[in-house]
């Protein structure tokens, strides 16, 4: 495989260079978690651009990247699956929507069936 060719500097994936000594990096990841009964996930079934193999996609949820990989580790432990958190979606390896759901719900969260 060959290296990809850089043609702007959005390819380098939102890094930001500077020759200033007192440049601070301000990261903002201040995005405050709603509650759980606030919150309104929807439980999608997918098997696209993923070679055929289904996942379950929990989107909707409304607070900060960790306590989404929080909710996220809960899910895969509770379906003793494995998954991953990318993108503000939560992707569970399988078809565990109804379980998905069910868990959801005993924690308090607003969860819809999404699809077929």
């Amino acid at each position: 495989m060959g290296k990809k060719k850089l043609s702007s500097l959005e390819d380098l994936g939102g890094f930001v260079f500077s020759t200033n000594d007192n440049f601070e990096y301000n990261q903002e990841e201040n995005q405050e978690t709603l509650k759980p009964n606030q919150q309104f996930l929807e439980a999608h079934f997918s098997n696209k651009g993923r070679g055929g193999k289904t996942v379950t996609v929990i989107t909707g949820f409304v607070g900060s990247e960790s306590d989404l990989k929080v909710l996220g580790k809960l899910l895969k432990s509770k379906c003793g699956v494995g998954g991953s958190v990318k993108e503000n979606e939560i992707i569970i390896q399988g078809n565990y929507r109804d379980k998905i759901m069910e868990i959801l719900k005993k924690e308090g969260y607003n969860v819809k069936r999404v699809g077929g």
